[in-house]
């Protein structure tokens, strides 16, 4: 028997990607590494449906960071793109936009 983790969501980014994360992931960024994410699922979900602008990584070519203005900050969604389809690797809010070649704006 094959098991699959359950997935939190999963969406079609702006980039025609599937995105996805899952419930054991969700829960680690919002106790571990963000905690101001916890229940922000769906702000998460429009800044990768709804992206003001979408950034290649300098460091990385296969991972995107999604920006959406939420107020005063933007939210950055940090996603891997692999075979395709793609994962969150972390979201946060920021006061600025990294570095990096802009891939993709909302016209």
């Amino acid at each position: 028997m094959v098991w699959k983790r359950k997935p939190k969501f999963e969406v079609t980014c702006v980039l025609g990607k599937r995105i996805s994360v899952t419930v054991s992931y969700w829960r680690k960024i919002i106790r571990l590494k963000h905690p101001a994410m916890a229940g922000k699922e769906a702000h998460v979900q429009k800044t990768l449906t709804d992206a003001d602008e979408v950034r290649e990584s300098k460091t990385d070519r296969t991972v995107r960071l999604y920006y959406r203005a939420c107020g005063t900050a933007h939210l950055c969604v940090v996603t891997k793109h692999l075979n395709g389809d793609g994962f969150i690797i972390t979201a946060y809010f920021t006061d600025r936009i990294k570095e990096g070649t802009t891939i993709w704006t909302k016209s």
